[in-house]
């Protein structure tokens, strides 16, 4: 079959590759009528994480089910599924408490209490190197699902694939940094990252009961994205202070909820890169500091930006002094892709209007590097195997 193949930083290449197959009983094969490209996988593509061996990308993608494990019951071949990108049992002490990302079982090698980077990770990730399991991932012809009877959904045929592809994760990975909120109703919610995730955490908000919506970014395509497709307010902050924008659109308390959705990889000068060498970090967290710098006393900070380093100088006094309330990590795809597939069934959100190139498998190595740097006002890729 044909995949996307890493082989090292910046060189990612399609290729021939040997066919997956049933592996455990509770596998499926799926063929992969649909893919895209996530701001994930730049982590990978820009080596902000390691990974020495070649590896299939991609954990955004949905499919036809070819073939099943004797211990699958709920799918049959010709069915039409999105997989969530958690790789997970869904029968061990943390699957119970649907908190999926922490599965004990899926990635054994490196799983642990510590969530350091390169010891103690959670559950495994389809494509997102050796640290998170090492599966092959789905931006290729055909992939092997383990647990194939609890994570696949199966979506209604009515439905194109570029209505529910992002059911995999992008607009989990948003609602969960709403929801991870607790809105009551009628709150200002600033999202900061225009990117995919972004602008699904600005879908969700308005879901979710917020009264106002707000996008921050650098990057005017982006905004104009966020505008377009989320009917936000936006902010664009290279050409002013966001934080005091923020205050200023709030009667000077803050937005009750700060969203991260870019993590690590924001834009830094070069004075931060040097200073990350000196500092064995990887990336930034200014986006992080900027949330808690526009929140108001008492808010919330959600983090679905992805960070994979300790940061020296966190500011904990300003946690602290403001009392705000914090939660981050992957998104619980389990736990709310049903409920998701209810809303884009019944018309309540789109999610396919941030689409804005497909383009063959054949393309992807193309792609990424258009992605990666921000041209050709490139918000989001589907391939097509």
């Amino acid at each position: 079959m044909k995949a996307l193949v890493f082989h090292k930083p910046k060189d990612v290449r399609v290729e021939t590759v040997e066919d997956p197959r049933i592996e455990e009983s509770r596998d499926a094969i799926i063929r992969v009528t649909s893919t895209a490209i996530c701001g994930s996988d730049l982590h990978i593509y820009n080596g902000m994480f390691p990974q020495p061996r070649n590896m299939i990308l991609g954990h955004e993608f949905m499919g036809i089910v070819e073939e099943v494990g004797k211990g699958v019951g709920n799918l049959k071949k010709g069915d039409r599924v999105v997989v969530p990108f958690p790789i997970a049992c869904g029968k061990c002490n943390f699957c119970a408490m649907e908190l999926p990302t922490h599965c004990e079982n899926s990635n054994i090698e490196n799983y642990g209490p510590e969530g350091d980077l390169m010891s103690g990770k959670g559950a495994a990730l389809f494509g997102y190197t050796d640290l998170y399991g090492g599966y092959s991932g789905g931006q290729a012809e055909y992939v092997r699902v383990p647990y194939a009877d609890y994570g696949p959904r199966k979506v209604p045929d009515n439905l194109t694939d570029e209505q529910v592809l992002f059911l995999t994760d992008i607009f989990p990975t948003g609602w969960a940094a709403i929801d991870w909120a607790g809105l009551k109703g009628g709150e200002t919610v600033a999202v900061f990252g225009c990117g995919p995730v972004g602008i699904m955490a600005m879908k969700s908000a308005w879901l979710q009961g917020a009264k106002r919506v707000i996008g921050i970014d650098i990057q005017p395509y982006r905004l104009e994205m966020a505008r377009k497709s989320a009917k936000v307010e936006t902010i664009n902050a290279k050409e002013v202070n966001a934080v005091e924008v923020i205050r200023d659109m709030t009667g000077g308390y803050g937005a009750d909820v700060c969203v991260d959705a870019v993590g690590m990889e924001a834009d830094r000068s070069f004075a931060e890169k040097a200073l990350n060498v000196v500092q064995l970090e990887k990336g930034t967290m200014k986006i992080l500091e900027h949330c808690l710098e526009a929140v108001r006393r008492g808010g919330a900070v959600t983090v679905v930006g992805v960070y994979g380093t300790p940061y020296d100088n966190f500011p904990l006094h300003r946690w602290f002094d403001k009392g705000i309330r914090m939660m981050g990590g992957q998104a619980w795809v389990q736990r709310y892709i049903d409920h998701l597939i209810g809303l884009v069934r019944d018309g309540k959100v789109v999610l396919d209007d941030i689409i804005t190139h497909t383009v063959p498998l054949a393309q992807a190595s193309k792609m990424y590097d258009i992605f990666n740097k921000k041209q050709d006002n490139c918000v989001k890729v589907v391939l097509k195997p």
